[in-house]
């Protein structure tokens, strides 16, 4: 084979260097948080490799964007830091002193963060504007995840270790009921009028009046029901039994089962990409697979240990830039 002259050769690495990032533009990056890893992953998802890692106080589990769009949030639990990333560079914007921060979400109207703390039994309500505390609500046990009305005037929080769910009204900052939902929930959603949560303990999950929090149907999903996600156009419901080791699919309007897959690890948090692959984190692989829901194939993503929550970024700077920050 005929060899290249040292100028062509210089010439051709320049061209693939410049190309390279608008191709990894094109698909943009992964951030996956490393719960028992202190850290946070960033992965192109061109390549589905890790490019950089990014590390953080002690304990990531859950992260959100800001209503603006220009921060994502990370909560850093056992560090009782919010940490705020710029979701396209990855650039740490500010660091602020957050008791216990697990699972967190912006209302609605944007007006609120409420704020899980797990270890600590309390809810907290901030301004989102300010980051100011409005109100903290104290709570029976261990505070997990979270949903909001869509007119922003409650938000419910599944209490693990209570096995209940409680309604807290943010018009009047104060608590509306509490009541047992199912053995260990987790997941929390709101769908067609009713709030969704998923029982970890069992193997269904619990469909809730809103306006008393009784239970008017429980729908079986698989064994360790823990998250739920919708559709980015509302017509499938995704649900991840971490337990069971199992991913499945259901009509959003009948909560039917649509398909089962196998997704072995622990399956968590789930984030849905432009080209219709799911990633979901597998807590207990260090692993992210990236599921393909027509063919039920999913590719493998090596990241740290315990990935929990994740989000994506697509068309984003190139993974060049982001490592070399």
């Amino acid at each position: 084979m005929r060899r290249l002259s040292p100028l062509l050769f210089l010439a051709v690495c320049a061209f693939t260097w410049c190309i390279q990032p608008l191709a990894a533009r094109a698909a943009g990056v992964a951030y996956i948080l490393n719960s028992a890893g202190a850290s946070i992953s960033v992965v192109d998802m061109s390549t589905m490799k890790e490019v950089r890692r990014i590390p953080v106080l002690r304990e990531p589990h859950h992260l959100v964007i800001s209503p603006d769009g220009r921060s994502l949030l990370v909560g850093d639990t056992t560090g009782n830091q919010m940490l705020f990333l710029d979701p396209n560079t990855g650039s740490i914007q500010k660091r602020l002193p957050i008791p216990d921060p697990y699972q967190l979400g912006f209302s609605p109207d944007g007006k609120y963060l409420t704020v899980n703390g797990l270890a600590r039994n309390q809810v907290d309500v901030y301004d989102a504007a300010t980051m100011r505390l409005v109100k903290r609500f104290p709570v029976v046990a261990t505070p997990s995840h979270l949903a909001y009305s869509p007119d922003s005037s409650t938000v419910f929080v599944s209490l693990q270790d209570s096995d209940k769910l409680e309604a807290f009204d943010l018009r009047t900052m104060t608590p509306k009921w509490d009541v047992p939902i199912g053995k260990t929930p987790a997941g929390v959603l709101w769908l067609n009028g009713h709030v969704l949560v998923a029982d970890m303990g069992t193997d269904y999950i619990a469909v809730v009046d809103p306006a008393d929090g009784h239970v008017i149907e429980h729908v079986v999903t698989g064994k360790g029901a823990h998250n739920l996600f919708l559709s980015p156009d509302g017509k499938i419901l995704w649900v991840n039994n971490r337990v069971g080791g199992t991913t499945v699919s259901l009509d959003a309007k009948t909560l039917k089962l649509i398909r089962r897959y196998d997704i072995p690890g622990g399956p968590d948090d789930m984030a849905f990409a432009p080209d219709g692959k799911l990633w979901i984190t597998r807590r207990w692989a260090e692993k992210v697979a990236v599921l393909d829901p027509e063919s039920g194939h999913y590719q493998t993503v090596d990241v740290g240990r315990s990935p929990h929550g994740l989000f994506l970024v697509p068309h984003a700077p190139s993974p060049t830039a982001l490592s070399s920050r």
